[in-house]
């Protein structure tokens, strides 16, 4: 594979390969893609767009919004990363998101926030596992039902899955995070308070029996709600033929 650089997209032609990679990557229809003029936009009040580059090739990318918490904090939102698929699974990502929080701190920040969907379990590995975030809070059907448009899930005759997520908290100074960034394991030692089973292969699962993917994302829904709404924290995800995610009570996560 090609050495990896990773700098921030600038160029018209840059930006429009982030704009490609996303239709390549998430499928996504034209009306659920980020232009280029939102890539533009957002860079001139603050965001910004890191590459990975393979040569003068985009292969990946991160693109960054400021946000603002609280009243008056400045923090970051990662709006979306994608990969293209010849360099998946060889690390790019893990560049990527550790080169958005070098330039984040960079810049003075602590805090960097995103969504992912709930029921992908490899998503859920690296978030939780490689990147040490934590989360709090879920959302019902973010992005609306017209996000999802797997081949099958619309019609009369099937149920539509909503476009559930759960939000990432990047504490990006915390002790944990920088174990993490300096390749150093950060277990948490004490056994979970509770687990949520997920389906081991979701993408499938909705195009198979959408039905079923259905039940398991209302049912997967209701535990985190039900959890969250007892104070505790996801922290953990354990890979296996089950996949589990991992809560535990906040006074045991130590940041």
């Amino acid at each position: 594979m090609d050495e990896i650089v990773i700098r921030e997209c600038t160029s018209i032609d840059e930006l429009d390969h982030c704009v490609l990679l996303q239709r390549e990557v998430f499928g996504l229809p034209d009306l659920e893609i980020s232009p280029r003029r939102h890539l533009i936009v957002s860079r001139q009040a603050g965001g910004w767009t890191l590459g990975a580059f393979a040569g003068e090739r985009v292969v990946g990318f991160v693109h960054h919004l400021t946000g603002v918490r609280n009243g008056n904090e400045v923090f970051g939102y990662s709006h979306m990363m994608a990969v293209d698929r010849e360099y998946q699974n060889k690390g790019v990502g893990a560049q990527l998101k550790w080169s958005q929080r070098d330039r984040a701190l960079e810049e003075g920040r602590d805090f960097i926030k995103w969504t992912w969907d709930p029921m992908q379990a490899r998503n859920a590995h690296f978030n939780l596992n490689r990147l040490g975030v934590m989360v709090s809070s879920y959302a019902e059907n973010f992005y609306g039902t017209d996000y999802v448009t797997s081949p099958g899930l619309h019609g009369a005759e099937l149920p539509e899955i909503d476009s559930d997520r759960l939000f990432a908290n990047w504490n990006i100074r915390s002790r944990r995070v920088q174990r993490l960034a300096e390749r150093d394991n950060a277990p948490i030692e004490t056994s979970p308070e509770a687990k949520i089973k997920i389906p081991s292969n979701w993408t499938n699962l909705m195009k198979e029996d959408p039905r079923r993917a259905k039940e398991q994302l209302l049912r997967t829904r209701g535990e985190f709600q039900e959890n969250f709404d007892k104070g505790l924290i996801c922290a953990g995800f354990e890979r296996s033929d089950e996949p589990h995610y991992l809560l535990y009570r906040p006074d045991v996560v130590k940041e």
